[in-house]
């Protein structure tokens, strides 16, 4: 599960393949299948500098993501950056996803981490203020 602002990412498992090239996404379009214990996502059809990457990259751009179990409490979560009018060769990045037992709460925006103090100490002021 992720989630930021306002996108969720959808892969379908064993979906057949990809939508027409003329058809392209921010997210790109993702097909995911099983490889023994290891859920790989091929990703297709980005817009032209997607900023998921965080780089500038073509429409050419691919990518292979892997979700491989390694530990009750860690997922080997690695990912392979292919566009040949981007990068001589691909490249790959692995991050190990630990468990942490901590509550996940919603991705929001907090404007230097004083909205919020700002916005109750404003409705206190006005339940003060309202006779």
């Amino acid at each position: 599960r992720t989630e930021m602002i306002h996108d969720a990412r959808i892969f379908p498992i064993g979906a057949g393949p990809h939508v027409s090239r003329a058809i392209l996404q921010y997210h790109g379009d993702s097909r995911a299948r099983w490889d023994r214990d290891t859920l790989v996502v091929d990703t297709t059809n980005f817009v032209a500098n997607a900023t998921r990457v965080g780089a500038a990259t073509t429409e050419t751009l691919r990518t292979t993501e892997k979700f491989t179990r390694v530990a009750d409490d860690t997922i080997e979560y690695s990912i392979t950056f292919d566009d040949p009018a981007v990068w001589s060769r691909p490249w790959t990045m692995m991050i190990p996803l630990k468990k942490t037992g901590e509550l996940m709460f919603e991705f929001a925006c907090h404007e230097g981490n004083y909205g919020l103090r700002a916005i109750l100490s404003g409705a206190r002021a006005q339940e003060r203020n309202t006779p």
